[in-house]
């Protein structure tokens, strides 16, 4: 026995000598940090309080974690909650999202769409499969989609190249459509083999001259590809509505510099504008010019604020013909998005896409255009309520950027633009992207979306009808101030076609008429 107590000696001793080393370092580390703390001019908390101010930008750094996992309620945070965050997880993972006993959203908060239930709902038998829509039904190569919930744009640059081919195979499986958003077309985007719509920015990126200027024989040879089926100009986004896409250098890779024509490793901003359009008629110019290289649908995607420009495009159309008319509008919502934006920028500039979408849908109306033009709503709606809420406001389709994401895994970490994102959706740091693979995520994807349709289906047919697209605004009510809620269609009552545009031939032009 007394062997064995002198065998512990030698290790209490090495044990003890490490903990008093410990100690000292930490205290040389304390008195580093006090000198620095009061010597230094920047920070009055430092200089005030040394080394114990430092604990102040920690708990403030950490504060956004803790919230999210112990404190906020499941419906408070933002910009999604965790019931949202939860429910997404749980349809991409293929797991039951049923909940019991209750729900825990506030129904009477102003702003909460409440579904006007048949009481003969749509049985099982009499469902439809939802129909295809036409795009572009006098381009060279018009496109037939039958999809109600698409990939909306997301650059291969803003995310990685694992996440670029999750999207791409979980798009072909799921047969909804891929946007490539401005970054250019990578080989990623093609691995897939779903459908892709092509996104041209205010830079041009993957069809641009060395000026910035597009390049007509490089937009032909990426729309030569038979998976390129539309193209979209992008005119504005929801992160940041009036000025231009912001990659920053650290995000700039060798690669991606090449796909999208810049300098490698250098911030890579976008103008703010399209220089080529400058008011509606320069748009339907350069609408034409993309749909005549390309012979694909062409329309253009736009965070709305100021409108009358679109009644004035409405106009145009009808004096040049209806061939010159957009094929789509894509509406973006002015709250954010998952690109870099300045805060100004993401909280306050555009309308949300519960206003916007109905004022679109009603100019389109009113012009006689609605059947001409397909309206496609973009902008945080990520679950079948909000989606059906779109097809009820008169969308023919629903993208989403951010509801995809959480189906690759994403946590809300709220870096996105930092190139150290945890699961390696938005960063090129090769060890983060390890923890996403593409074979994995991409059934994810088609699993959410699945759910989407699913969910988006249930609603319609509690409301009577056969099909998301045949909802209609006086199936939805929205609750007002107090509680109480009125039909969306008294919100937004669909407008007559004004007179002098009723029965116009479309190969006659307004002034013909």
């Amino acid at each position: 026995m007394a062997v064995q107590t002198d065998a512990i000696y030698p290790v209490l001793n090495f044990l003890s000598v490490l903990f008093v080393l410990a100690l000292g370092a930490a205290a040389l580390i304390i008195v580093a940090f006090f000198i620095v703390d009061v010597t230094q001019r920047k920070d009055a908390v430092r200089r005030n309080y040394p080394v114990i101010g430092r604990f102040r930008y920690l708990f403030s750094t950490l504060g956004e974690f803790f919230r999210q996992y112990f404190f906020a309620m499941d419906r408070e945070e933002l910009p999604f909650n965790r019931a949202e965050r939860d429910w997404i997880y749980k349809s991409a993972q293929g797991r039951d999202n049923m909940i019991a006993f209750g729900s825990t959203k506030v129904l009477t908060e102003p702003g909460t769409a409440i579904f006007v239930n048949y009481p003969f709902p749509t049985l099982d038998k009499d469902a439809e499969e939802t129909p295809s829509v036409v795009i572009g039904p006098s381009c060279r190569a018009p496109y037939e989609a039958t999809s109600i919930i698409n990939i909306s744009a997301m650059s291969y640059g803003a995310i990685s190249r694992p996440a670029v081919r999750a999207l791409s195979v979980g798009a072909k499986l799921a047969g909804c459509w891929m946007n490539t958003g401005e970054g250019g077309l990578s080989p990623y985007h093609l691995e897939g083999d779903c459908d892709i719509v092509f996104q041209i920015g205010t830079a041009k990126y993957g069809v641009r001259n060395k000026d910035g200027s597009m390049d007509d024989d490089k937009l032909r040879a990426v729309t030569a590809h038979s998976q390129v089926k539309m193209v979209e100009i992008k005119l504005s986004q929801g992160a940041k509505p009036g000025k231009g896409g912001i990659l920053p250098g650290a995000k700039v890779t060798e690669e991606i510099a090449r796909i999208r024509g810049i300098e490698e490793g250098k911030d890579s901003i976008s103008p703010n504008r399209h220089p080529e359009i400058d008011n509606a008629g320069e748009l339907l110019d350069f609408i034409h010019r993309v749909r005549e290289i390309s012979g694909k649908p062409t329309g253009f995607k736009a965070v709305i604020g100021s409108h009358g420009w679109l009644e004035i495009l409405a106009k145009e159309v009808h004096v040049r013909g209806m061939d010159s008319a957009p094929d789509f509008i894509t509406i973006d919502g002015g709250d954010g998005g998952t690109g870099a934006a300045p805060m100004p920028l993401m909280d306050n500039v555009g309308l949300s896409i519960r206003e916007s979408l109905s004022i679109v849908v009603d100019i389109l109306i009113k012009y006689d255009l609605r059947d001409r033009i397909r309206v496609i709503a973009s902008g945080k709606l990520v679950t079948p309520a909000e989606v059906a809420l779109a097809f009820c406001a008169g969308a023919d389709f629903v993208t989403s950027a951010r509801g995809f994401m959480f189906a690759l895994g994403c946590i809300q970490s709220l870096k996105c633009n930092k190139n150290t994102c945890p699961t390696g959706i938005t960063t090129h740091n090769k060890s983060l992207q390890k923890g996403l693979v593409p074979a994995e995520k991409s059934v994810h994807v088609k699993n959410f979306i699945d759910k989407i349709r699913y969910g988006t289906g249930l609603i319609a047919h509690s409301c009577g009808v056969s099909n998301p697209r045949a909802l209609k605004r006086q199936h939805c009510r929205i609750v007002q101030e107090g509680g109480r809620s009125v039909f969306l269609s008294q919100l937004y009552p669909t407008p007559e076609v004004l007179p002098e545009y009723k029965n116009i031939n479309s190969s006659t032009t307004a002034l013909e008429a």
